[in-house]
C-alpha cells in the first residue's frame, strides 16, 4: 500500500546512528545518504526516509502518528525494541502481545530521539 514514509529529524546526528542501528535490527540496508537525509530500503520496495525539513522549520512528530515496521518473527520485535532503546530511543510500550488487535498480533512501540513514535510488529502465530 505504501512506498516510503519520511521522519523529520531537528538532530541528525542524533537520528543517524538511532536509524542505523534500528533499520540495520529489522534487516533494512541503508539505500542511501547525504547532506540531511537518511534512506533505508530498496529503490524499488518500501523505503524509510528521516530527513531535516525541506522548509528548514522544526522538526515535530506528529500526535497520534507512528511507522509500523511489519518484520516476519517476534525475535525481531525484541531486537527492535532493545536496539532502539540502546541507541537512545524512549520506552511506548515493550514487546507483547496485543490481542485487542488479534490474537496473534505482537508489536513493540518506541520513540526515536526526536519524539517519532514507531512501531515492529509481528502477525505470526509461530513466530
Amino acid at each position: 500500500m505504501f512506498s516510503h514514509v519520511t521522519l523529520g529529524t531537528n538532530d541528525f546526528h542524533k537520528a543517524e546512528p538511532f536509524y542505523d542501528a534500528v533499520m540495520a535490527a529489522l534487516g533494512h540496508p541503508i539505500l542511501f545518504r547525504g547532506k540531511g537525509v537518511l534512506a533505508y530500503g530498496t529503490p524499488t520496495g518500501e523505503k524509510l526516509f528521516v530527513v531535516t525539513p525541506f522548509d528548514r522549520k522544526a522538526a515535530a512528530p506528529g500526535n497520534g502518528v507512528h511507522a509500523a515496521f511489519k518484520v516476519g518473527d517476534r525475535a525481531t520485535v525484541d531486537a527492535f525494541y532493545e536496539t532502539a532503546l540502546a541507541n537512545g530511543g524512549t520506552d511506548e510500550g515493550p514487546p507483547g502481545l496485543r490481542p485487542h488487535y488479534h490474537p496473534n498480533y505482537y508489536g513493540a512501540y518506541v520513540r526515536d530521539p526526536d519524539g517519532n513514535k514507531l512501531q515492529a510488529v509481528c502477525h505470526r502465530a509461530d513466530g
